[in-house]
Parts: C-alpha cells; structure tokens; sequence
C-alpha cells in the first residue's frame, strides 16, 4: 500500500478498530490481520495499542486478559455500547466525507 494510504489509515484507524471490533471481540494481533484481510495495509503494533489505549481510556472499548491455549494470556477488545454509538455516528460522518471527495476527486476523472 502506498505511504498516502497508510497515511489515511493511521488517520481513520479509530474508525477502522471500531468497524473491526463490531464484527466480534478481538486481541491485538487479530485486528491487525482482520486489517490486513480488507485489504487496508499492515498496521504495526506500535500504530495500534496507543490508539486502543486511548478507545480504551475514552470508554469506547473494554479490554480483558484471557488465558492462552499453550501460550501467554492474550488481551482481548470488545466494542462498548458507547464505541458502537460512536462508530454510528463516525461512520455518518465518514460517509459524508466520502461523498464530498467522490465529487472533488472526480472532476479530474475524464
């Protein structure tokens, strides 16, 4: 993916995580594959945990350890009911945001 798009990425990533996490509950390593399965780039983990971190902090998703199968414990993320309020309301706006740059990007369209 082209470093703009990874530059739209990082800015949409909230979005992004709380799309992701109203599909089911997910640990961090799961989200950046869900990511990367859409086909939006790679996120690292050093993109991703402080912006969980702040969701988290902002009351928008709850984190829980679960014990690993064989391995270390995992924390695992669940979207709250404000995170889905939130996502709602996000996606209204981003749908409006898109709407207005299909109509200034596509005047240079022939």
């Amino acid at each position: 993916m082209a470093d703009s798009a990874m530059g739209w990425l990082r800015g949409t990533l909230e979005l992004v995580l709380a799309a992701v996490l109203a599909e089911g509950d997910r640990h961090g390593y799961a989200l950046i594959q869900r990511i990367s399965e859409l086909g939006l780039g790679t996120i690292r983990g050093g993109a991703l945990y402080p912006v969980l971190g702040r969701m988290e902090t902002a009351g928008l998703v709850e984190a829980e350890w679960v014990a690993g199968q064989g391995g270390p414990g995992r924390k695992v993320y669940r979207l709250t009911a404000a995170g889905h309020q939130r996502l709602v309301a996000e996606t209204e706006r981003w749908q409006d945001f898109s709407v207005a740059m299909d109509r200034l990007v596509g005047k240079g369209r022939a």
